[in-house]
């Protein structure tokens, strides 16, 4: 058996994973996660990333977004590394995707980031409103 996924959306996909977990071979390896994050989620943690850099970069802490959010991830305990680039002259964050986490880790990420960025002086704002196709 190769990686199959199920979400449970319904009796028949109760029903899919019931049939799967009945046919697996001895030594299949079964994950059970919560309902992924949101959309709304992703775009509010972005939003709050961005005004940490913006904040942050004026006192002398120049981050991307993207190295703020490792910094967020590896905080709240998420396995977070570093790994050399192939050229040896870089490091590369290697680590939890934003995109796997459950809805309650990101309600906890963003939590923690309106916390920290209280204490540190950070003034959020609301997420740009997006157009999404259909």
């Amino acid at each position: 058996m190769g990686r199959a996924l199920v979400v449970i959306n319904s009796g028949m996909d109760r029903e899919q994973a019931h049939h799967w977990i009945r046919k697996a071979p001895w030594g299949t390896r079964i994950e059970f996660k919560g309902p992924q994050r949101s959309m709304p989620q992703n775009d509010r943690m972005w939003a709050m990333l961005t005004d940490v850099a913006l904040h942050m970069k004026a006192l002398g802490r120049d981050h991307t977004t993207d190295q703020w959010k490792v910094i967020f991830l590896h905080a709240i305990g998420k396995e977070v590394s570093f790994v050399p680039s192939l050229d040896q002259r870089s490091f590369i964050p290697w680590g939890q995707s934003s995109s796997d986490l459950s809805k309650q880790e990101m309600t906890d990420l963003i939590e923690f980031i309106h916390a920290w960025g209280a204490e540190n002086g950070v003034i959020f704002h609301e997420p740009q409103k997006t157009a999404r196709a259909s």
